[in-house]
This record gives structure tokens, C-alpha cells and sequence, in this order.
């Protein structure tokens, strides 16, 4: 038996899915100003650039998240099932490269 898309508990476990992913991007941002804010042994301009990145990781991570949730709205409307989640994938590769810059900048 299918589940009714009528039924609110889709529809409110999408906006805690969009809310954390919002979260996320928050957590991002706020990375972004403790990394300005901290007298760290680097460049002062990778500083900034490694402060640009993480907060263009924090809009993306804010913009899929919209566009997840959109889609799953619109599936949930049409008694289709969700469609796959791709943003898990591109938030991931962007935070693992922020990361690595980190790293080499740690190391140099």
C-alpha cells in the first residue's frame, strides 16, 4: 500500500531535511568568521580566499538544499517517489577541498 501524499509527515520531514541542511550552511558561515577572526600563521590572502570558499561552500550548501527540497515538494505533490538526492555528493567533494587547502597551507 502506497503512503498518501496528502499525508503532512512527508511534507514536514522535507522541511527538516531543508532546515538541517540550513543548518549546515550556517555551521559553514560561521566557520568562515572564526577563520577571519583567528590570528592564524598564514598568508593573510589564502586566509581570505580559504574564508571565500567556505562561505561560497555555505551558499551552496544553502542553494541544494532549496532545490531539494523543491523537488521533493513537488514529488510528495504528484504521488511521486522522492527523487535521488544529488547535493549530498557536491557538498561533500566542496567541503573535502576546503579541507585540503587547509591541510596545504598548514604544511607549507
Amino acid at each position: 500500500m502506497d503512503p498518501d501524499p496528502a499525508d503532512p509527515r512527508y511534507s514536514l520531514a522535507n522541511e527538516r531535511t531543508f532546515l538541517a541542511w540550513i543548518r549546515t550552511a550556517l555551521g559553514l558561515l560561521a566557520g568562515t568568521a572564526a577563520l577571519l577572526a583567528v590570528d592564524l600563521p598564514w598568508p593573510e590572502a589564502a586566509v581570505e580566499v580559504l574564508a571565500c570558499l567556505l562561505a561560497a561552500v555555505a551558499a551552496l550548501a544553502a542553494g541544494l538544499a532549496w532545490d531539494r527540497w523543491r523537488r521533493v515538494e513537488a514529488a510528495i505533490a504528484a504521488g511521486r517517489p522522492a527523487p535521488p538526492p544529488r547535493a549530498h555528493v557536491v557538498l561533500a567533494l566542496a567541503v573535502v577541498g576546503v579541507a585540503v587547502a587547509a591541510i596545504v597551507l598548514t604544511l607549507a
